[in-house]
């Protein structure tokens, strides 16, 4: 079970580094150009940044303080934000009938759901 955890939460990390550095440091007009990324458009640049900004600093939780050993706890607090996170991708994806993202969403959530219950529950850094 530990081992599943942490590639549940390398893999997620990796997506959120991917997510985060293009919302980031890929400019808003570019990203909306992209299949999926059209909800771009419709949003401040400022936000899409935020959204980026916020998926780096879930790259780093997910995996960085449990490999430090400092605050593990901040692995399964940051897998919970990767939840409400993919609940409003969801949302979002949904309203534009972007079935396929809404799914590949559902993934991400279901994974960092996972993460949350293993490691504040069975497979805590703690225990």
């Amino acid at each position: 079970m530990n081992l599943a955890l942490w590639i549940a939460a390398g893999a997620l990390a990796a997506v959120a580094l991917t997510g985060g550095v293009s919302k980031t440091f890929v400019p808003r007009e570019k990203l909306a150009a992209f299949h999926g990324g059209g909800w771009t458009g419709d949003v401040g640049a400022a936000f899409v940044k935020t959204l980026g900004v916020l998926e780096l600093l879930a790259a780093v939780g997910l995996v960085l303080p449990a490999v430090l050993g400092v605050t593990p706890v901040l692995v399964p607090v940051t897998a919970v934000c990767w939840v409400l996170l993919m609940a409003g991708a969801m949302i979002t994806h949904g309203r534009r009938g972007e079935t396929a993202f809404v799914v590949l969403n559902l993934v991400y959530l279901t994974l960092a759901a996972l993460v949350a219950w293993g490691r504040f529950g069975p497979e805590s850094f703690t225990g």
